[in-house]
C-alpha cells in the first residue's frame, strides 16, 4: 500500500488510487487592484465631532475594513461577463491636534464604491437543495437563480493623507450618504454624522489591495492518493515551554543600541500600514 500522500506538489502519478467527482466552487475569471482612493469623505462619530471642532491639524491614522457588500449583474450584449459592484465600508481613526502635545483621535466612517468587470460563464439550470435540521423535518432550500458568485478578499487599507476643507469647491459634486446597512451604524459606539452643517469637512486618502473572483457551483474529477490525515499533534496550550529557552532564541537587537545612519524607507504593505508617513 503506498504512504499517505501530504498536500503538496505532485512528483509521482503512480500512488494515484482512484479518480473521484467532487462538488467545489471553481473559479472562472479574477483579477487584483491596488486602488489609491483619493479624497473619500470621512463621516464622524459625534464625539469626533467635538473633537473636530477645536482641530488645528489633522493627519493619517488607522483604517479598518469593515465590510464589502457586492452585487452581481449580467452585462448587457457581451454573454457570460458580469458586473461586480462593491462597496467597502472602512472605519478610520484619524490623528488630530487640538493645540496640545499629544493628538487625539476621531472615529468614523469612509465610503468607497468599485466596479469590475470579469467572465463569468453561462448557466440555465435551476438549483435546489436541502437543508438538514435537527429534530424536525429537512427545508428544502430556496431556488436560487443561476448566477456566478463574486467572492472580494481585502485587507485593512493604508490611511495615506487626510485633510480637512472649509467648504464645498464649486466642482466637487459630494451629495454625502443618505443611508447605511444597520450592522454598520451598530460597529461603531456613537450615532454617525451626516451632515457638517455647513462647517468643515474632512477626506481621507487610503491605500487598498483587493482581489476579486468569480466562481460557480460545478463537479470536478480529480485524482485520489488517499484520505488525508494530519501528521501534526495537537497542541495543549498550556504554556510549559522554558520562557528562558524562548528568550534565548531571540536575536540580540543590535539597531537599537546602533543607531542607523540612514532609515529605510517601508518597502512592504505590512511595514507601510505601521508608519505613519503624515508625521
Amino acid at each position: 500500500m503506498p504512504e499517505n500522500g501530504m498536500p503538496g506538489p505532485v512528483c509521482d502519478l503512480s500512488s494515484v488510487r482512484e479518480a473521484v467527482c467532487i462538488h467545489t466552487h471553481k473559479i472562472f475569471d479574477s483579477c487584483r487592484d491596488k486602488d489609491c482612493v483619493e479624497d473619500l469623505r470621512f463621516y464622524p462619530t459625534a464625539s469626533a465631532q467635538e473633537v473636530l471642532s477645536a482641530c488645528q491639524m489633522v493627519r493619517g491614522g488607522t483604517a479598518e475594513l469593515l465590510y464589502v457588500y457586492t452585487d452581481v449583474e449580467p452585462v448587457t450584449f457581451n454573454r457570460g461577463f458580469y458586473s461586480i459592484d462593491m462597496r467597502f465600508f472602512y472605519r478610520v481613526t484619524l490623528q488630530v491636534g487640538t493645540g496640545t502635545p499629544r493628538c487625539t483621535e476621531a472615529e468614523g466612517l469612509c465610503v468607497f464604491d468599485k466596479r469590475v468587470i470579469l467572465f463569468g460563464s453561462e448557466g440555465s439550470a435551476k438549483i435546489f437543495s436541502s437543508d438538514t435540521v435537527l429534530d424536525d423535518l429537512d427545508i428544502p432550500g430556496c431556488r436560487r437563480s443561476n448566477l456566478p458568485t463574486a467572492v472580494v478578499e481585502a485587507v485593512d487599507p493604508i490611511v495615506l493623507d487626510a485633510r480637512a476643507e472649509d467648504r464645498c469647491k464649486p466642482c466637487r459634486c459630494d451629495c454625502g450618504l443618505t443611508e447605511i446597512p444597520a450592522f454598520i451604524a451598530q460597529s461603531f459606539d456613537q450615532p454617525l454624522l451626516f451632515d457638517d452643517n455647513g462647517g468643515r469637512r474632512y477626506y481621507v486618502t487610503l491605500g487598498q489591495f483587493s482581489l476579486v473572483r468569480l466562481e460557480r457551483d460545478t463537479q470536478l474529477l480529480v485524482p485520489v492518493y488517499d484520505y488525508c490525515m494530519p501528521d501534526k499533534e495537537c497542541s495543549c496550550g498550556s504554556g510549559t515551554e522554558d520562557p528562558c529557552g524562548v528568550f534565548r532564541n531571540i536575536a540580540f537587537p543590535v539597531g537599537e543600541f546602533f543607531p542607523p545612519n540612514s532609515v529605510r524607507k517601508p518597502e512592504n504593505y505590512e511595514e507601510t500600514k505601521n508608519f505613519c508617513c503624515c508625521q
